[in-house]
């Protein structure tokens, strides 16, 4: 009789339960939609705003639907699903013309997936830049941004070692990416052996008592490229935290850095990260007596503060970030420090137990200028904490007072991937069409359809019952392989098209060996239900190191590739382990289940 015991009956019902449920949101596909959001870390769009754009849309007469409802405090942002992506692109074009550039407007896809899915995290899979489309950025580095942002901490650095120094300069200023000192004449040959000694950067003496420090042409071009080299770490790193799966970030020319985005679920949000130049300042709040140049005010919950201008330590200190809740169930961010840092924190707080220290938030933004229609850019600051030092902090401390769980949930993605070295602007955005992905995407199916057609064919004419079977455990395995892709969050390329054909491919094979094994044994006079276990014993080891080794392949192919090598080798990895899954387990126990109680068969439908 046949064996089958009841541990393996019950992990197959459980896996194609999963696989079936996980494999379910691929046929509620998203839907093309523009998403609004602020241009700001912390805030929300007004009910009385939203209402305002909402009737901006429906002005060009394109049928969307939106997710707008009675909100009292606000959209954390908006959201147009429209019917297909040519109205699509329409929308957003026109809301670009005639929105403030305070809102980032950006395509999107709206999900659709069946709440009763969507909490349990089940969820379609992304498809690749080739199959969706998705955006393409390119940045540029603000190079006058950062040699003047440069030369101005220069220059502070430079000012604090000449008073230590005790050399007096009348005037200094930056001028043309120049750094300008003025001295009196007795001390025109002291300051002139200490920038001598002391400055790594290019200077010469004038007649009328002035020295000019300024970068030359080869100091331009490594600050230049340091700032790109770092800016593309930050940029990966916050690729990585947005969770997408295999992004492009590359470097492009001198200064500019090509970021693509596939199969991207919130774009809005994506561009919005990752062109943020945001920083943390940590200051302590200016007494009574402290004097009015060396302090800033700001405006927080409806009060003036005043703050010293020295900084404690910026966000570069910050080792690590997480979101956390206080014990009143309100957001907070989880701060750790690195060594340089928790020194400077510990030396600065303990002795100002009792003092509030603030947390600033620093963000570079672009307006037009009220006397041209000029783009300008200056750096916004604000307080996002403002509490009282209880005892002296050191590496570990938390920020407070922060709006919603989003706002902190950015603020520790910026602080964990760090801040860009160097401004950058958007140059171009580009995202590719639809139309490409949707010519490719039917040629995939058309060819998957294809391949998996004659397969099915031949196995039925071949093995009949068994080759039914065989084809139920091929459909089985691709329903597992989009579970498995779904649950990982992986992207879904054309080259992984191609890694699922081969995949069922691989899959009839395993059946194949299985089959012909069988065969060989009834020729020997087996009894048919003696041979079905002897097919399926002895041919289990051969599947094993046949799979096996495509398996070591398509780990080496992931590991060293990239881009569509990659996705191939995702979709063949994950196709290895469910065609033997479904190979060795699946149709043994279909087997059993049609022949269990047959114990006089005296022929085999094979």
């Amino acid at each position: 009789m046949l064996r089958f015991q009841l541990w393996k009956i019950v992990i197959i019902l459980f896996v194609i339960t999963i696989g079936i449920t996980y494999a379910l949101p691929n046929f509620y596909p998203p839907s093309p939609a523009v998403q609004i959001t602020l241009d700001s870390s912390l805030g929300k769009i007004s009910p009385n705003i939203a209402k305002r754009i909402e009737q901006l849309a429906t002005e060009t007469e394109i049928s969307f639907s939106s997710n707008l409802s009675e909100e009292l405090d606000g959209y954390e942002s908006i959201l147009f699903k429209s019917e297909n992506y040519q109205d699509q692109i329409k929308l957003k074009e026109y809301l670009e013309q005639n929105l403030e550039r305070e809102f980032v407007i950006a395509l999107n896809l709206a999900p659709n997936t069946p709440a009763w899915l969507s909490d349990i995290q089940a969820s379609p899979m992304k498809l690749g830049l080739d199959l969706r489309g998705g955006v393409h950025f390119l940045m540029e580095v603000d190079s006058e941004l950062l040699i003047s942002t440069r030369l101005e901490s220069y220059l502070a650095d430079i000012k604090r070692k000449l008073r230590e120094e005790r050399i007096g300069i009348s005037r200094s200023e930056i001028v043309d990416n120049r750094i300008i000192f003025s001295t009196r004449t007795d001390a025109t040959d002291q300051l002139d052996d200490y920038l001598k000694s002391n400055i790594d950067l290019e200077y010469r003496k004038q007649d009328n008592n002035q020295f000019i420090v300024e970068y030359n042409e080869q100091g331009l071009d490594d600050l230049i490229d340091y700032a790109v080299s770092q800016n593309l770490v930050t940029l990966r790193n916050r690729v990585n935290e947005l969770g997408i799966s295999e992004p492009v970030v590359v470097r492009q020319g001198k200064n500019r850095i090509s970021v693509q985005l596939p199969g991207v679920q919130d774009t809005a949000e994506a561009k919005k990260i990752i062109g943020k130049t945001a920083n943390l300042e940590f200051r302590l709040e200016a007494e009574s007596n402290s004097l009015l140049s060396r302090t800033d005010q700001f405006d927080f919950s409806g009060q003036r503060v005043r703050l010293l201008k020295q900084v404690i330590i910026t966000g570069d200190k910050v080792a690590d970030a997480s979101v956390g809740y206080d014990e009143s169930g309100f957001p907070q961010v989880n701060i750790s420090l690195d060594g340089e840092g928790g020194t400077k924190m510990h030396r600065s707080t303990r002795n100002n137990v009792g003092r509030k220290m603030a947390v600033i938030f620093v963000e570079r933004k672009i307006r037009t200028s009220n006397s041209s229609d000029e783009i300008e850019s200056y750096f916004d600051k604000r307080i996002i904490s403002l509490a009282t030092i209880q005892s002296a902090l050191a590496n570990q401390f938390r920020i407070t007072g922060l709006d919603s769980p989003n706002a902190a949930s950015e603020l520790a993605l910026l602080l964990r991937a760090g801040a860009l070295a160097a401004p950058m602007n958007f140059v171009e955005e580009g995202t590719v069409g639809p139309s490409l992905g949707a010519d490719n995407i039917r040629v995939g199916v058309q060819s998957l359809v294809l391949g998996l057609s004659l397969v099915l064919m031949f196995m039925i004419f071949y093995y009949k019952v068994f080759g039914i079977i065989a084809n139920i455990a091929v459909a089985l395995n691709i329903v597992l392989i989009s579970a498995i892709m779904s649950i990982l969050s992986a992207t879904l390329t054309l080259p992984g098209i191609a890694g699922i054909v081969l995949t069922i491919g691989m899959a009839v094979d395993a059946n194949v060996l299985i089959f012909s094994r069988i065969k060989e044994e009834l020729k020997n006079r087996l009894k048919p239900l003696d041979a079905i276990n002897a097919g399926y014993d002895r041919a289990y080891i051969t599947i094993v190191d046949a799979n096996l080794t495509t398996l070591i392949v398509a780990l080496i192919l992931y590991t060293i590739g990239t881009g569509p090598v990659q996705g191939f080798a995702i979709t063949l990895s994950v196709g290895i382990l469910t065609s033997m899954f479904t190979a060795i387990l699946v149709t043994r126990f279909l087997v059993w289940l049609i022949y269990r109680n047959r114990k006089h068969l005296e022929t085999l439908w094979i």
